[in-house]
C-alpha cells in the first residue's frame, strides 16, 4: 500500500504504535542504565570512606534519567492524543520506575552526605582522643 492510499486513521494507528514502541524502548533503556544491584551490594574497600565512595559511584543513575524523561514525554504525548488503546501498563511501569529512580537518587544523596561527614567525624574523634590523652598526662 503506498503512502498516497493511507488515510488519516491508518496513519494515526501507525504513529500510535510507533509511539508505544518508543515509550517501551525508552523504559527498557532506562532500566538498563540503572545501577547494578550487585554493584550496590558488594563493595571492595579498605575503610569506611572507601565503602561510601564505592557505594556513591554504584548509585550513579547515568543516562537512566534521560531515558525515563523520554519515556514520560512520549507517553504524555500519546496519552493526550488518545493514541493508546490501553495505557495503564505503560503508566504503571513509568510510575514504578520513577519511584525506584527517586529511591536511588535519595540514597545517592544520603551516601554523599555521609561521605562528607565521616572524615569530619574521624577528625573530631581524633582531636577528642588527643585532648583526653593530654588531660591524662597533665593529671600525672
Amino acid at each position: 500500500m503506498s503512502q498516497a492510499t493511507l488515510d488519516d486513521d491508518e496513519l494515526f494507528d501507525e504513529a500510535a504504535s510507533e509511539m508505544r514502541e518508543d515509550v517501551e524502548a525508552s523504559l527498557a533503556e532506562a532500566k538498563a542504565a540503572l545501577p547494578d544491584a550487585d554493584a550496590v551490594w558488594d563493595v571492595d574497600a579498605d575503610n569506611t570512606l572507601g565503602v561510601l565512595n564505592a557505594l556513591k559511584g554504584a548509585l550513579d543513575t547515568g543516562d537512566a534519567e534521560d531515558h525515563l524523561r523520554d519515556a514520560k514525554k512520549w507517553f504524555a504525548m500519546g496519552k493526550k492524543a488518545d493514541a493508546f488503546e490501553d495505557a495503564d501498563d505503560l503508566e504503571a511501569e513509568i510510575a514504578e520506575l520513577e519511584e525506584l529512580f527517586d529511591d536511588i537518587v535519595e540514597a545517592h544523596e544520603q551516601v554523599g552526605e555521609l561521605t562528607a561527614t565521616i572524615p569530619e567525624l574521624r577528625g573530631a574523634l581524633e582531636d577528642a582522643a588527643e585532648e583526653s590523652e593530654d588531660a591524662d598526662e597533665d593529671d600525672e
